[in-house]
């Protein structure tokens, strides 16, 4: 069994998320995880989860988002996650590619999501773009202050990043750019990346790995993405799945 670990199902309604979760259980994905990227929809995201044995989530708000209104503190992200389907925190990070919300804001957003994570045990998924250097001094300070578990989701970073964030303990996911003819070098990092410590996911509705790129992304071509790590790792699809899907159990222990 596979377990896409990030995807967003709220992009997809009624008879088409029907669709959606047919074909992803028949492609062998038994769960997926749909995650929150404002904290005002927190409710909408339990639901979406509570409707759906195989289902999911996060709440948190993304770096896109930071801008729109207060910092939340730390007590107010884990008091949404008091609820038996919310099993982490975020997404939260930053993105200075499309910069979308201030720096500072984004910082401090980012740090309240990584203080919301050691309070509540919870595994933060962590978006990372054009940000690798302040990611990883941000991840470096609030480790001194104590230890929180983390996923750097959909990893299109350099290996600085990666290092950093495996050395500090974290985990890291891979989606469909794993599979992208140009995508060699993020293909290096994840050869590279202990096995203890990988996941696949697909991103959805973005990121459709190859044969799918430039359609609408879902969580059954998980499975396409597993394979070329599979294959960067030498295992095959059923060894993958197990490993990944072991993984996902350790690190979102509220899910085992």
């Amino acid at each position: 069994m596979l377990i896409d670990s990030h995807c967003h199902l709220d992009y997809f309604q009624g008879e088409d998320l029907d669709g959606v979760l047919a074909r992803a259980a028949a492609a062998g994905v038994g769960e997926m995880v749909t995650i929150g990227t404002r904290l005002s929809r927190s409710a909408e995201m339990r639901a979406l989860a509570e409707a759906h044995p195989n289902v999911w989530c996060t709440v948190g708000i993304h770096p896109h988002n930071a801008g729109e209104g207060e910092v939340p503190t730390p007590e107010a992200i884990v008091a949404e996650a008091n609820h038996p389907k919310v099993i982490g925190i975020g997404e939260s990070g930053l993105d200075y590619f499309y910069d979308k919300a201030p720096r500072d804001r984004q910082q401090a957003g980012f740090r309240a999501h990584i203080r919301a994570a050691r309070l509540s045990g919870l595994p933060l998924c962590i978006h990372a773009r054009d940000a690798d250097e302040d990611i990883a001094n941000i991840l470096r300070e609030e480790a001194a202050d104590g230890a929180f578990s983390f996923l750097l989701h959909c990893f299109s970073s350099g290996r600085g990043l990666a290092e950093a964030a495996l050395d500090l303990g974290g985990y890291i996911s891979f989606s469909g750019i794993l599979t992208f003819p140009k995508s060699q070098e993020i293909r290096d990092i994840a050869r590279d990346v202990p096995k203890e410590r990988l996941l696949v996911e697909t991103d959805a509705p973005y990121l459709a790995p190859v044969p799918f790129r430039g359609k609408r992304n879902e969580p059954g071509h998980v499975a396409h993405t597993a394979r070329v790590l599979g294959e960067v790792h030498g295992m095959g699809p059923e060894e993958i799945a197990a490993l990944t899907t072991a993984n996902f159990r350790r690190l979102f222990r509220k899910a085992a």
